[in-house]
C-alpha cells in the first residue's frame, strides 16, 4: 500500500488553491471588463439618452448640422444585412458540414475543410474591397435587373426589389456578410456532426433507412444544440461586421423599403462619423449607437443561451 507523504499533499494543497483562485479571478475579470465597456458606453450615451429620450431609437432623421439624431435607419439596417447574410449562410454552411461530414469523398474531404477554415482567415477589408470592386458590379449590372424584372411587380414581395439597381446597399452588404460568416458556421456544424457516434448512424442504415433519413433523424437530432450555437455565433459576427460593410453598404442614413437601396448600419456608422463628429452632442449620439448595438448583441446571446438550455432539456427528457 503507497503511502502519502504529508509534505507533498500540502503541496499540491497549495497548488490547488492558487489554481482555483487564479481561475476565479480570471472569470471575474471578464465580467469586470464586460461591465465596465458597458458603463463607459452608457455614461458616454447619456447625454443624447437624456436629450431625446425613446425618439433617438424611434425616428430616422440624422443631421449633425443641426443636432438631430435618431438610430431607427442604423438599426434597420443591421437587422435587415444580418438577416440577409443569416437566411443565405445558414442553409449554405449546413450543407457544406453535412457533405463534408457524410458524402463527402475522403480524397475531397480535407482539402474543402482546409479551404473553408482559410476563408474565416480573410481580413474583412479585404472582403469589403472585393465587395465593390466585384461583387457590387456584378450585381448592378446582371443580378439586380434580373430581380427588378422578374420579382418587382409581385405582390407582398415586390417592393422589396423596386428602384434602380445602385450595385451597393442592403443586399451587397448581406450578401459579403453571408461570405463572411459561412466558414464559422461550415466549421462549427462540421465539427458537431462528426461527434455524432458512428454506432447510431450504422444502426439507422441496418434498419433500412436511406442516407436522407439518418441525417434528418439521427444527425440533425442528436446536434441540433450544437447548430443553434453555430447559427448564433454566425449571427453575432454579421451584426457586429464593420468595415466590409461599410465599404458595399451606400452610408447613406435613410430607410428604404427596397434591399436595393444603399443604407447604413450601426457599426458601420460609427465607423464613418467618428473621426469627424464635432460636439458633445454629436459624440454622444454616435456612442449610443455602440450602446444599442452592445444591447442588441447581448440580447441575441442571451437569447441562444435560453435556446440551448431548453434544448438541453428536452433531449434530456426525450432520453
Amino acid at each position: 500500500m503507497a503511502i502519502i507523504d504529508p509534505r507533498h499533499a500540502a503541496k499540491q494543497l497549495i497548488y490547488e488553491r492558487i489554481f482555483r483562485s487564479a481561475t476565479l479571478i480570471a472569470a471575474v475579470l471578464v465580467l469586470l471588463i464586460l461591465g465596465g465597456v458597458a458603463v463607459s458606453l452608457l455614461r458616454g450615451a447619456w447625454p443624447a439618452l437624456a436629450h431625446f429620450g425613446f425618439s433617438f431609437v424611434a425616428r430616422e432623421i440624422w443631421n449633425p448640422v443641426t443636432d438631430q439624431f435618431g438610430a431607427l435607419a442604423p438599426i434597420y439596417g443591421t437587422v435587415m444585412t444580418s438577416a440577409i447574410a443569416m437566411a443565405i449562410a445558414v442553409p449554405t454552411g449546413f450543407g457544406i458540414a453535412l457533405f463534408l461530414t457524410e458524402l463527402c469523398p475522403p480524397l475531397l474531404k480535407r482539402p474543402i475543410g482546409v479551404a473553408v477554415e482559410l476563408l474565416a482567415a480573410v481580413p474583412s477589408i479585404i472582403f469589403g474591397i472585393w465587395g465593390l470592386f466585384v461583387l457590387a458590379p456584378v450585381l448592378q449590372r446582371h443580378i439586380q435587373p434580373w430581380m427588378i424584372r422578374v420579382f418587382g411587380d409581385l405582390p407582398a414581395i415586390g417592393h422589396l426589389f423596386k428602384g434602380p439597381p445602385y450595385g451597393i446597399g442592403i443586399l451587397t452588404a448581406g450578401v459579403v456578410l453571408a461570405i463572411m460568416v459561412l466558414p464559422f458556421i461550415a466549421a462549427t456544424m462540421r465539427d458537431v456532426f462528426d461527434t455524432v457516434p458512428p454506432m447510431l448512424k450504422e444502426s439507422g442504415y441496418g434498419l433500412g433507412a436511406t442516407t436522407w433519413e439518418v441525417i434528418w433523424n439521427v444527425v440533425v437530432p442528436h446536434s441540433r444544440v450544437g447548430i443553434v450555437g453555430g447559427i448564433m455565433l454566425g449571427l453575432g459576427r454579421a451584426l457586429g461586421e464593420t468595415m466590409a460593410v461599410t465599404f458595399v453598404i451606400g452610408n447613406a442614413h435613410r430607410i428604404s423599403s427596397s434591399l436595393l437601396a444603399p443604407g447604413t448600419t450601426i457599426s458601420s456608422a460609427i465607423a464613418n462619423e467618428f473621426t469627424e463628429a464635432v460636439g458633445d452632442m454629436y459624440t454622444s449620439a454616435l456612442i449610443a449607437l455602440g450602446l444599442l448595438l452592445f444591447l442588441i448583441t447581448f440580447t441575441v446571446i442571451a437569447a441562444a443561451q435560453a435556446m440551448l438550455r431548453r434544448l438541453e432539456r428536452r433531449s434530456g427528457a426525450v432520453v
